[in-house]
């Protein structure tokens, strides 16, 4: 099938968290129609929270599902699934082709290469929260919608390693493994995050899948992005429980796109998130 990519305009959920935050820089610096930035809270275009009336929409291409709980009891996590139909009424209001809708990496536990036919085995409540989300849209009826669910690699600045990247934060501490190498993970640069699902937004709905791993191509070691972020490192023997690689296979990605290029290196990573203009 050839794929016609048209700019898409995007409506976003949850657009004031760090992720959103983020992605609002990055697509700052993008070109094509300008994004619509829908929150409970802060400076978005509208305000709006589940539950509450919808406010007049305009029209989209795609809504862009962020928001979620990323932590807590399970109770609390069961709002993932709980945000499901809302995102559907949105997508109603505005006229939307399609919802993406961010799951996570953390679907699958801990492995090396993980591809989308990988058997998910979450290991903490928010992967199986995730998962349930992934559940629930599976389980929605058949409309003019199409869902694609994304299970996000790490994003540079919006993990947990962030707040140590900081100029003025304590030295990174770091698991320190037999080879004196420290954790590899799949991550992303926000901007490159922000390319994907432009891209994502303007496929032909039909062309769309219905769930792809969204990672750079090649995973980094988390002491090489402290250091291209000009920031120590404080080493500790890494316990018998810890997991040296996790890691996604981006594969599907690469061939839905194969002429988007990503950042590879530490240093473009650090530099995508500290000023994505620069390297547009």
């Amino acid at each position: 099938m050839t794929k016609t990519l048209h700019p898409a305009r995007c409506l976003f959920l949850g657009s004031n968290g760090k992720l959103g935050l983020l992605l609002q820089r990055a697509w700052h610096a993008m070109p094509g129609p300008a994004p619509v930035w829908l929150a409970r809270r802060g400076a978005p275009d509208f305000r709006w929270a589940p539950g509450e009336p919808l406010p007049p929409l305009p029209e989209v291409d795609s809504v862009i599902a962020l928001w979620g709980c990323t932590g807590g009891t399970s109770a609390e996590l069961a709002v993932n699934v709980d945000l499901v139909p809302q995102a559907v009424a949105v997508a109603e209001a505005c006229g939307a082709k399609s919802i993406l809708h961010f799951s996570s990496a953390a679907v699958y536990g801990p492995g090396v290469n993980l591809d989308e036919t990988a058997p998910p085995a979450p290991a903490n409540p928010y992967g199986a929260s995730k998962l349930a989300m992934e559940s629930a849209i599976r389980a929605l009826p058949q409309t003019g919608v199409r869902h694609c669910a994304l299970r996000l690699a790490n994003v540079v600045g919006a993990d947990s390693l962030a707040p140590a990247l900081a100029p003025q934060a304590a030295p990174v501490t770091l698991d320190r493994f037999a080879d004196g190498r420290g954790p590899l993970r799949s991550y992303i640069a926000p901007g490159d995050l922000a390319r994907v699902l432009a891209a994502l937004a303007a496929l032909p709905p039909d062309a769309l899948p219905a769930l792809v791993n969204v990672a750079a191509p090649d995973p980094v070691r988390m002491e090489d992005l402290a250091h291209a972020a000009g920031r120590p490192v404080a080493w500790r023997d890494a316990p018998n429980s810890a997991h040296q690689c996790v890691t996604m296979d981006a594969s599907q990605l690469e061939h839905l796109f194969p002429e988007m290029k990503f950042h590879r290196s530490a240093e473009r990573f650090i530099a995508d998130w500290r000023n994505p203009e620069s390297l547009q």
